[in-house]
């Protein structure tokens, strides 16, 4: 754990960033924001603009999600201070956007459990549950890449 923490003000690339701590994170964050995007598709959309922006959010994060990775991956970011503050930003921005799409899908799951069919309800609520784990990803990536940040 001291070998991860020590090199907070440094940005990793390569195989690194499967070893440092937030850039540990990226692999989860894509499993999950998958898991979200897949399951959303598979069901009823009934309230079209609610699922919409679920799966503007969970396609949107899962296409930059891997971009950024191969950007540290490459090392492209040339261990910048600017770099460091964009992770920041933009993982702060995802967990936002993941927020809003988590609330919004639990409020029509809610909506849809007195529904005649429980299979969309059953995806639904495993959507909801990983849309709110991806949240919670984003938020300490978040927290964690502003460490770095103010690190540099």
């Amino acid at each position: 754990m001291a070998s991860n923490t020590a090199t907070m003000g440094n940005l990793p690339s390569g195989v690194g960033i499967c070893t440092t701590i937030p850039d540990i994170l990226y692999l989860p964050e894509l499993v999950f924001g998958g898991l979200v995007w897949i399951l959303v598709a598979c069901t009823l959309v009934v309230p079209a603009n609610p699922q919409g922006w679920v799966m503007f959010v969970s396609v949107f994060c899962f296409v930059m999600t891997f971009i950024w990775m191969l950007v540290f991956a490459c090392g492209a970011h040339r261990n910048s201070g600017g770099w460091a503050a964009a992770d920041f930003a933009y993982h702060g921005l995802a967990a936002f956007f993941y927020l809003s799409a988590s609330v919004a899908l639990a409020k029509v799951t809610l909506e849809m459990k007195d529904g005649d069919i429980l299979k969309n309800y059953q995806l639904d609520i495993s959507a909801v549950v990983f849309s709110y784990v991806a949240t919670l990803l984003y938020f300490i990536h978040t927290i964690l890449s502003a460490i770095r940040w103010k690190s540099f």
